[in-house]
């Protein structure tokens, strides 16, 4: 009975392919799937750390920034207008006090006239004068001069007519009498002077 030589065993015996070999299809099939997904790391975070939820974040923060810069806008606009009254206060006192200082001397001129008043009366009207004068003075010096001209034109912005008078030798329209002066101009105007006017034809 002839003898055939026996096969070696392929699952036994078969060499292991050399490295670079290409494998036989289907045989690594089974361990073979999808490519590992790429974990993140620490230093580069992945896709789905950047996203909607860092935007909202980002848009939070601005506005609470905005809102400590309006807040602090809001008191400092408060602590403005209060020293802003403080400070318009203490100059309507030291104006006041500037103002009536200016007058002491006048009103220590006037007890000196009264106290002389039983004597010559021509010296009573004059010191009374003088005084009215350094009166006059100072409301100058303040910005407020005094009107009191007769002659002139009338002008509504310096003069107020109580009454006129006919005289055929006096143009019409002009100052007569002013029966009381007249102080300041312009926006500065305490009061216009009241006057007498020529009648107009």
């Amino acid at each position: 009975m002839p003898h055939h030589p026996q096969e070696p065993d392929r699952a036994t015996s078969a060499e292991p392919a050399p490295e670079g070999a290409a494998h036989p299809p289907g045989e690594d099939s089974a361990q073979s799937g999808p490519p590992p997904r790429p974990q993140a790391t620490n230093d580069q975070p992945g896709p789905e750390a950047v996203g909607p939820a860092s935007a909202v974040d980002e848009h939070a923060a601005a506005v609470r920034e905005l809102e400590d810069r309006w807040r602090r806008a809001l008191a400092d606009l408060d602590n403005l207008r209060k020293r802003h009254a403080r400070e318009l206060e203490r100059e309507r006192m030291v104006e006041r006090s500037r103002t009536a200082a200016a007058f002491l001397p006048v009103l220590d001129n006037l007890e000196l006239a009264l106290s002389h008043a039983d004597a010559d009366s021509g010296a009573v009207v004059e010191g009374v004068r003088a005084v009215r004068d350094q009166a006059v003075g100072v409301l100058e010096q303040l910005g407020y001069p005094r009107h009191a001209e007769t002659g002139v034109a009338f002008d509504p912005a310096h003069h107020e007519v109580v009454s006129v008078v006919d005289d055929p030798d006096i143009e019409p329209g002009t100052v007569v009498q002013v029966l009381r002066p007249g102080y300041g101009d312009g926006d500065r105007q305490l009061r216009p002077a009241t006057v007498t006017v020529a009648k107009r034809e």
